[in-house]
């Protein structure tokens, strides 16, 4: 892409799960409280809304603008929920039921 704004959904092809522009677009904000390091952290995925600084939320992924080497899931900054910057965003999610896939 022209690394002067987030590229279009589906730019690029999809993880192994089949979600598609998971790194690199634009920083996503997560319900995380902010912690310096991963000690105590849930193992089942959950929010990590315990302990830490929960004044401030978490950013992940890098954005657009960043170097390509950069983003990744484990890139995070802890802000107060109101900060704002072109490159943020957020993921909407949901639960998928664990039923077998029809043929």
């Amino acid at each position: 892409m022209d690394a002067k704004r987030p590229a279009p959904i589906g730019s690029f092809a999809p993880n192994r799960f089949g979600v598609h522009d998971m790194h690199g677009n634009v920083w996503e904000w997560v319900e995380d409280c902010a912690h310096s390091n991963y000690i105590g952290a849930p193992t089942d995925g959950s929010a990590w809304n315990t302990g830490g600084d929960c004044t401030s939320r978490m950013l992940r992924g890098g954005g657009w603008f960043f170097s390509p080497g950069g983003p990744r899931a484990a890139l995070r900054f802890g802000y107060i929920p109101g900060y704002r910057f072109p490159n943020l965003g957020f993921r909407v999610g949901r639960t998928v039921s664990q039923e077998p896939a029809r043929p």
